[in-house]
């Protein structure tokens, strides 16, 4: 491991780590009125800043994946290989934006569905390397050269922390409590 590396590291806890450290032992703190805590505020603002930024920094890295594909389309089985991974990318895009909404209706299936996308991000990128490495005939040490290991291990550190606050903190309980409308219709009738 190299110096950059590990002042990679650092900088990745700093800048995720010691803010989700604070976030998740603020929410465990009893509040002098638990009722109060309600809405997009404290802590829950900057998750709902990072889960609304989410989406558009997966946009972005097509956009700068645009490249990479334009290369693996010319060998054996490229095409396929860019088809496979973009159609991950898409439903893993997709799952953000389900996150996203239902955060934003305060649903009471935000936490589970966070917790979804917080699972989700490892099994993309597992099924993205094997798909590769499968299509491509190339083994997965190719695949996952570099610092191909490092974004994808600090976003999962990052959001299981996040995840940790969502089960823990007060104003998450408090602000998540709209259930859907066809289960509404159902209990009225």
């Amino acid at each position: 491991m190299g110096t950059f590396s590990i002042w990679h590291w650092a900088i990745v806890l700093l800048l995720i780590g010691v803010p989700v450290f604070f976030a998740v032992r603020s929410a465990a703190k009893p509040s002098q009125n638990p009722e109060a805590l309600v809405g997009f505020g404290g802590w829950l603002m900057l998750l709902a800043i990072g889960q609304t930024l989410s989406p558009l920094r997966t946009i972005a890295d097509f956009a700068n994946s645009a490249d990479g594909y334009r290369q693996l389309m010319t060998l054996p089985n490229g095409p396929l290989a860019v088809y496979g991974e973009v159609a991950l990318n898409l439903a893993f895009l997709a799952l953000q934006l389900v996150v996203l909404v239902s955060m934003l209706r305060r649903s009471r299936r935000f936490p589970q569905l966070f917790l979804l996308q917080c699972l989700a991000i490892p099994v993309v990128f597992v099924l993205d390397t094997i798909w590769t490495s499968s299509v491509l005939g190339v083994p997965v040490n190719q695949v996952l050269a570099g610092d191909a290991l490092v974004a994808p291990l600090a976003s999962f550190v990052g959001v299981g922390i996040w995840a940790a606050y969502v089960y823990k903190s007060v104003r998450v309980r408090n602000t998540f409590t709209r259930t859907n409308v066809s289960a509404q219709i159902a209990s009225a009738s």
